[in-house]
């Protein structure tokens, strides 16, 4: 369980809604592709622009490494992080998710979200 509880009844006008979607998107790294699906997860927050979260199973596991690094969220939950690591090249803690999230975005686990920065992105086809 996340540690803490959620602030949802503090903050009644905060949202995260989770949107399925079918849209192919595949994330590269160091000329990689690092994850390719069409079963993401849109996450839309307050105050927080889109991310798209990929199912672990859309992940290529050789080129992800766990990181001690965490992270609390009072809307999501506790995050943890990886690091890709592709031959010399890394980007530290530049993945992260919520494995055991809070109740009302139960929908995120199991899924990874990249900083939009660190990769490069590739969608549709």
């Amino acid at each position: 369980m996340p540690r803490g509880r959620s602030l949802y009844h503090q903050h009644p006008d905060h949202r995260v809604d989770l949107e399925s979607s079918d849209e192919r998107v595949r994330v590269r790294f160091a000329g990689e592709v690092v994850a390719d699906s069409t079963r993401t997860q849109i996450v839309r927050e307050t105050r927080h622009d889109p991310v798209v979260y990929f199912p672990v199973a859309d992940l290529d596991a050789r080129f992800f490494e766990p990181t001690d690094h965490e992270t609390f969220c009072p809307f999501k939950g506790e995050a943890a992080y990886w690091t890709i690591r592709v031959g010399d090249a890394t980007a530290e803690n530049a993945v992260w998710g919520y494995d055991d999230p809070f109740e009302e975005v139960a929908g995120l686990a199991g899924h990874r979200a990249f900083y939009a920065d660190r990769v490069e992105w590739e969608r549709g086809g």
